[in-house]
């Protein structure tokens, strides 16, 4: 089934909490017909929050891990992703077999538009605006894979069954306004969640800051823009002056995992083991790539060995795209996922335990938001500091405890003030940190700026050539065929997102 990505956050949160949530979360495929039920919002906030959460860490995961240069398969796996691996758009978007990113996240929208009316009905502000907040963050990954999206139209159920097109520049600025919405709202509630917000316990200032680093995100996509630039300026004044500032922890969602079938942490269930303990189909046929283990290499970067088991004494990844097999691609040969079977019993790095938080933003990522930001001027800090933050964060998190980072930043390619170029460096060291905890970003950064200079598939049907983005899918084309038509090219080699112009 396509949807047994949503379907693990939705048992897993409703089997965990003893709140009848599946009802809630159980909708329509078509993302135009919510099916409405009398739930609490104390129940649809959390139930909301975890498919959020099992998106990223598995569906997402996998694009970006693909598309990101961290991942490729071994010999087990070479006739497993075979979309991802030849750059296959119609393949992708098939309706049966596809990658369901359109579907998802317009599920996702439609929780949080059920969120959204139920607490406005009921002048519960602080839900609202965490609806809000959350529903910029799908919209603006909505965009970041297909451009143009609907949007005012969008969630409108049977009242709108074919709704029109927004440009993707229009989307991300009507989601900045939302998440701008959000924290006002958020800022003046009165009634607060607790235990069902399960990524910040209804925490104002944490939310506030989250939003803040959401849109932060959204501004850095559009660096390369020329025409945006007194745009963000604007947008860059407004985070300022609300003052709250950025995340100062991961933003991370945990109902209460458990050692059970569909409730354990996603990324775990999906890419190491099940419940019985047996390992999954995707930790013997997911292995790093070549260039991730030479660039681990290159920086005499110990978390190299924190995410990964050693093969016959070395560490050795695959080539991405390749369907050759050879003895040295075997999954024996290469090194798989460093868990906790592999670890004494203790928590790898990316891969922690069964009950392990599923991570939306992490605090490295905001770090290094913030370094970037600070080097090209727009936000006052020190570029410098705010980069080796985002080192020791990452460093911090894999190794589960503070980490002496010392010797690694006085390495000469690593100390921010030898790099010749600044941005080069810090989305270098942010690809590292980011590697199997939100890949996704990674293939963002790299249309953006071109950082770092991963090889492309090895099957790309072009040589030479990256992916730029999804086609609009077959369950879009099949119900909005007229308004799918008026976005022009979508092929994944040759339509570009309007933010990508380089």
């Amino acid at each position: 089934m396509r949807y047994n990505i949503i379907r693990i956050g939705i048992i897993a949160f409703a089997s965990i909490t003893f709140v009848a949530c599946s009802d809630f979360l159980d909708v329509n495929d078509n993302p135009n017909s919510p099916i409405k039920e009398n739930l609490s919002l104390s129940a649809k906030l959390p139930a909301a929050l975890v498919t959020s959460a099992a998106y990223e860490s598995t569906q997402l995961n996998q694009v970006g891990g693909f598309w990101g240069g961290y991942w490729g398969t071994s010999n087990e796996g070479v006739s497993s992703f075979m979309s991802l691996k030849n750059y296959n758009g119609p393949a992708i978007r098939d309706t049966r077999d596809g990658i369901a990113v359109w579907e998802s996240s317009y599920i996702n929208l439609l929780y949080y538009k059920e969120v959204l009316d139920q607490a406005t009905a009921e002048q519960a502000l602080f839900y609202s605006g965490i609806a809000k907040i959350m529903m910029a963050h799908h919209f603006f990954t909505l965009v970041d894979f297909y451009n143009n999206v609907p949007y005012e139209e969008a969630l409108k159920g049977s009242s709108i069954l074919h709704p029109t097109y927004e440009s993707g520049k229009d989307v991300y600025r009507k989601s900045m306004d939302l998440i701008t919405e959000g924290i006002a709202e958020i800022k003046v509630a009165s009634l607060k969640p607790s235990n069902d917000d399960v990524m910040f316990k209804g925490s104002e200032v944490k939310w506030v800051k989250f939003g803040n680093t959401l849109k932060l995100r959204a501004l850095l996509r559009q660096s390369e823009v020329k025409d945006q630039a007194t745009y963000i300026r604007q947008e860059i004044t407004k985070i300022v002056q609300e003052g709250s500032g950025f995340l100062e922890e991961d933003a991370a969602v945990n109902p209460g995992f458990l050692n059970t079938a569909a409730k354990m942490s996603p990324f775990y269930e999906t890419y190491y083991r099940n419940n019985s303990g047996v390992a999954v189909a995707n930790y013997a046929n997911i292995r790093p790539s070549q260039y991730l283990v030479n660039k681990y290499k290159e920086y005499n970067d110990p978390r190299l060995a924190q995410n990964y088991v050693s093969a016959k004494g070395e560490y050795k990844g695959v080539i991405f795209g390749s369907n050759a097999i050879a003895d040295e691609f075997a999954a024996g040969n290469t090194s798989a996922f460093k868990g906790p079977n592999e670890n004494g019993n203790k928590p790898g790095g990316v891969v922690k335990s069964f009950s392990q938080s599923a991570v939306l933003l992490s605090l490295a990522e905001a770090n290094f938001l913030q370094a970037e930001a600070a080097e090209r001027g727009w936000i006052a800090g020190e570029a410098g500091r705010l980069y080796q933050n985002g080192i020791q964060a990452s460093f911090n998190y894999l190794f589960n405890a503070v980490y002496n980072i010392e010797d690694y930043m006085n390495q000469t390619n690593v100390r921010y003030g030898d790099a010749t170029n600044k941005i080069e460096r810090i989305i270098t060291q942010k690809w590292l940190a980011l590697n199997s905890v939100n890949n996704i970003q990674a293939w963002a950064d790299f249309r953006r700026l071109g950082y770092p200079n991963f090889p492309n598939s090895v099957s790309s049907p072009t040589p030479g050539a990256y992916p730029l983005r999804f086609m609009y899918p077959e369950t879009e084309i099949n119900t909005n065929n007229v308004n799918v038509s008026k976005q022009g090219d979508n092929g994944i080699l040759t339509a570009r997102i309007w933010w990508d112009v380089n």
